[in-house]
């Protein structure tokens, strides 16, 4: 698109639960007969994911972060695979090959970085991918080229000779320096399996490229080079459309064919999928690449249409998997998705109600189980979380655990205890690019923490122990998903939840405008305070000021930090941190806007109580 498993381990010999499993190496290629895709004798099919940020994040859009683009590490890549797996998910779709732009901010990593140029950094990192794949049981689907410029393709394979993206099709230099990626990546051997790509079986299939416009002859000559240099694995028609192509189906040199599938069409996802199905019956398999950006009621029409026909299967759009940095990636869709639909996350939680992730994404797994003929397994004990390290009680994060829908948060004076249950069914997705939990009444003192993982099937053991973490001041923490935390607010406040992308993807956020105010009271005196702003429009100040009975204010001065490298493909807003330390005069802090404004958090220090 535009980006803008549990099996039961009876059944399959895998050793499953959090990231303790792996599972033995494939036992041969899928191939391809009489319309279907095989695995040795069987039929393969599968309900499942795209994972765009598996080669690649776009995704990492902390506060303070100006590029958003980083390399997937080992716990993600697992992350994401063991999620497509407890979903019942034996398939996966990559995003493309990447390739330097023009525009790049500097360090973005891309894997192409000119003609038969390539970053060796960013391709370990898909050896990574590969590697894991193979450990967590899942086949990769991998398109080659972009038709799109969001992580670089046909146009700046173009861009590098001077031409342009149209050109791309059928120009004689462009086609062979593409073919030179090709041959760069089929022949690669993968630094930590030592298999060459094109000897590794959990790799299903090459795929063209992602919604290409290619002509038929373009088609039949790539197809063929991929044929020619790899006759272990299949080759899929990138072609971007919700109806086969005629064509597709006479290239010898295809083996699969595909559609993508979003809102606009004259006919229902369910009887394109129907008709493309009957189309390629008992010629080449076909797979529904993407689909999305529809009720819940629609995709179950969707998922049971692939099942009922002769299609292989299906991919939904689309999955972000966990954060190293504690929490979610987070992906809004502001085009096509409406600016209503996210990038999905497992399990389902309550953030995405607007778009129904909770009911979608246990009928996807019900399906993703189904279409393979299997019963529903249920949900094992999650494995313990990692907690990250703990410079402040009110930010505390941790790398969450494969089917966990929530928390519980532990603090003791002694590394062995006594625990006490200072927090339970926290939600990791609360918050976005942020610690998922404030201490907020810590007492003062030095105190030590762990998380345990919580799920239907019961609480996992605890994770490691960080500490001694030293309190001497408590922190209120305001995610401004409501006005609870606040004492008073004057003007038009509202919480805003759309533009979530524009805002590096904070879901929920107080939006006004000039003279609106908001006014927090605190136990003790006011010591420090961060506000986290965002301007969509023309950048103004936020006055703040303290009192100590909460009538009289004395206007205090702020610090300004600015997290600005422009707009980039989302149009994001300018962020700016207000902070000010060592204030005096009073428990109460009051925040007021000179212009149009949306706050995200703010944090209020005061003196922490004794024990």
């Amino acid at each position: 698109m535009k980006i803008h498993l549990l099996v039961l381990a009876a059944l399959t010999g895998m050793v499953m639960p959090g990231f303790a499993g792996s599972v033995p190496a494939f036992q041969q290629f899928i191939t391809a007969r009489d319309g279907q895709l095989m695995d040795g004798s069987q039929p393969f099919r599968f309900i499942s994911l795209n994972i765009p940020n598996l080669q690649l994040i776009e995704d990492n859009v902390p506060f303070a972060e100006t590029n958003p683009w980083r390399l997937p590490d080992q716990f993600e890549l697992t992350d994401a695979l063991a999620t497509i797996r407890e979903l019942g998910g034996t398939v996966t779709r990559t995003y493309v090959i990447s390739v330097i732009r023009p525009d790049d901010l500097p360090g973005t990593p891309r894997h192409v970085l000119g003609p038969n140029e390539f970053n060796e950094e960013a391709f370990r990192e898909l050896d990574l991918a590969i590697k894991t794949a193979n450990e967590q049981g899942v086949r990769l689907i991998i398109p080659l080229v972009d038709n799109w410029t969001w992580q670089g393709g046909r146009a700046e394979y173009a861009g590098f000779r001077g031409k342009t993206k149209d050109d791309f099709w059928t120009d004689p230099q462009l086609i062979a320096d593409f073919k030179q990626t090709i041959h760069y990546i089929l022949n690669r051997t993968n630094t930590y399996s030592g298999v060459r790509y094109s000897d590794d079986k959990a790799i299903l299939c090459w795929e063209t490229g992602n919604e290409i416009s290619s002509p038929p002859s373009w088609t039949r000559e790539i197809a063929g080079y991929i044929k020619s240099l790899d006759t272990n694995h299949l080759v899929m028609d990138g072609y971007g459309a919700s109806e086969l192509r005629p064509e597709s189906l006479a290239i010898p040199a295809v083996d699969i064919v595909t559609t993508h599938h979003y809102p606009g069409a004259k006919k229902s996802f369910a009887e394109l999928i129907r008709a493309s199905a009957e189309l390629a019956k008992g010629k080449k398999p076909y797979v529904v690449g993407e689909f999305g950006f529809v009720s819940t009621s629609q995709m179950a029409e969707t998922m049971q249409a692939i099942a009922d026909s002769s299609a292989a299967g299906g991919l939904l759009w689309s999955l972000r998997f966990r954060d190293r940095d504690g929490g979610f990636y987070w992906h809004s869709e502001p085009g096509l998705g409406g600016n209503l639909y996210k990038a999905f996350h497992w399990p389902a939680s309550t953030i995405g109600n607007d778009y129904d992730e909770i009911n979608l994404m246990a009928l996807v797994r019900s399906n993703a189980f189904a279409i393979r003929g299997l019963p529903v397994p249920p949900i094992s004990i999650a494995a313990p979380p990692k907690l990250l390290p703990i410079a402040n009680a009110a930010a505390i994060s941790w790398q969450g655990s494969v089917g966990a829908n929530s928390y519980q948060v532990e603090r003791a004076a002694k590394r062995d205890g006594v625990w006490q249950i200072i927090a339970t069914n926290v939600d990791e997705a609360f918050t976005q690019y942020r610690p998922q939990f404030a201490d907020e009444n810590v007492p003062a003192g030095e105190w030590f923490y762990r998380v345990c993982a919580n799920n239907a099937a019961g609480i996992s053991q605890p994770s490691n122990i960080v500490g001694p973490v030293k309190v001497k001041s408590a922190t209120l923490v305001d995610e401004l998903a409501d006005f609870s935390k606040t004492h008073e607010r004057s003007g038009g406040w509202k919480i805003a939840d759309r533009d979530c992308r524009a805002a590096k993807e904070d879901a929920h956020r107080a939006a006004g405008a000039a003279g609106d105010s908001l006014v927090y009271e605190l136990p003790n005196a006011i010591q420090a305070f961060r506000v986290f702003a965002f301007f969509p429009k023309t950048e103004s100040s936020v006055k703040f000021s303290v009192s100590g009975d909460g009538k009289i204010f004395h206007e205090l001065a702020a610090q300004k930090e600015t997290y600005f490298l422009g707009g980039g493909d989302y149009g994001y807003w300018k962020p700016v941190l207000f902070h000010a330390e060592n204030i005096s005069g009073g428990k109460f802090l009051k925040l007021e806007l000179t212009g149009e404004t949306q706050l995200g958090r703010v944090e209020i220090s005061n003196p922490a109580s004794s024990k």
